[in-house]
């Protein structure tokens, strides 16, 4: 099978790319460094998951940042609702149950090729356990200590959703429909 465009070296490591099926697609891959190819702009969903005061977040087992921390978070598929990747990216990385709340934001930088949406998401159950293959471990870490983390605009995300946070506690009324 050849490949469906014509990109046909790892950008990371210069290694000729690879068809595999990945995440249930086939995929270009780099079969020394691991690299998925993903060719369209992608969406990537992010959770924030909260409970007594600490933060979930759970530590890299691949690179970019492999050993750091970061939210939970993963790219939407083709045809998959934001939401609905934010509660199997949470299942997959943590085994936590979530339900999407609000938007915390969307992120975006210069250069990159990747749009982030970033959840305000409600725990409903399950157990933390990291997936192993993307994740090493799983915790839940009081705001104030933070661990190194994997991206600068988890940060940036977690400090927006504490502003979020904030201002419903404000808030009279629920504004959702509004």
């Amino acid at each position: 099978m050849t490949l469906p465009f014509d990109m046909k070296f790892c950008h990371r490591c210069a290694t000729p790319l690879v068809l595999a099926h990945t995440g249930g697609h086939y995929r270009p891959r780099c079969p020394a460094c691991g690299l998925v190819v993903y060719l369209d702009p992608k969406v990537v969903a992010a959770a924030v998951v909260a409970s007594d005061g600490c933060v979930l977040l759970v530590q890299r087992n691949m690179e970019p940042g492999i050993g750091l921390w970061a939210l939970p978070a993963g790219h939407v598929d083709r045809g998959e609702v934001v939401e609905g990747a934010v509660r199997r990216e949470v299942l997959e990385e943590t085994g936590l149950h979530v339900s999407a709340g609000a938007l915390v934001g969307l992120y975006s930088e210069a250069g990159q090729q990747v749009i982030l949406a970033a959840y305000d998401v409600n725990l409903l159950g399950g157990v933390p356990k990291p997936d192993e293959v993307e994740v090493r471990d799983v915790r839940f870490f009081p705001l104030g200590e933070l661990p190194a983390l994997a991206f600068p605009r988890d940060k940036v995300i977690i400090r927006d959703w504490r502003r979020l946070r904030a201002s419903r506690r404000r808030s009279p009324a629920d504004t959702d429909g509004v």
